[in-house]
């Protein structure tokens, strides 16, 4: 059994999304289909992309949810459809012990995804992540403990630039429950 993890940003742009999905598609595609977990946040951007491919490949999907308000505190729209859609189709759910969003819970849900994965893909531009349980903390993590991290970021592909946090610390205008820069 293949288990992989997903890390990555929320903010990709729209032109993105299709190139991650086409990078990530052949590199999945390695492991046979009734092997294949992946694990996933399903936060916006590169976990979702991540998702849908596991389960067009006919692969398991793993949803671990950082807290029980993650689902409430996003905003309706087509990332909270994606959510939803995702969930009902994932074959396991693992909600971290938090109740509300945020750096410790999202740092404890990586460290859920880390102790399972075989391999970490980070769909990451390489750049500081500068939070606690995001991008860059992942990836960081997971080289420190030693698993395989295989970093995914097609020719072309682009980070839509960081808004600046509300006074409660979620990003103006993204997806709450999904404000972090995995």
């Amino acid at each position: 059994m293949a288990t992989i993890a997903v890390t990555g940003h929320v903010n990709l742009t729209g032109a993105s999304l299709p190139l991650v999905a086409g990078a990530l598609a052949p590199l999945l595609a390695r492991y046979p289909a009734a092997e294949l977990t992946g694990m996933s946040c399903l936060a916006a951007g590169a976990d979702t992309v991540f998702a849908d491919a596991v389960l067009a490949l006919g692969g398991r999907l793993v949803a671990v949810l950082p807290s029980t308000d993650y689902r409430a505190r996003m905003l309706d729209g087509p990332h909270a459809a994606a959510f939803d859609r995702l969930l009902r189709a994932a074959a396991e759910v693992k909600v971290m012990p938090y109740r509300r969003a945020g750096a410790t819970a999202y740092a404890a849900a990586n460290r859920l995804l880390l102790g399972r994965a075989e391999l970490l893909v980070a769909v990451w531009d390489g750049g500081p992540g500068g939070r606690r349980g995001g991008t860059g903390d992942a990836v960081a993590t997971a080289r420190a403990q030693g698993t395989p991290v295989e970093v995914v970021w097609p020719a072309g592909a682009a980070r839509r630039p960081v808004v600046r946090s509300d006074r409660r610390g979620t990003p103006a205008g993204t997806t709450l429950g999904s404000g972090h820069d995995r």
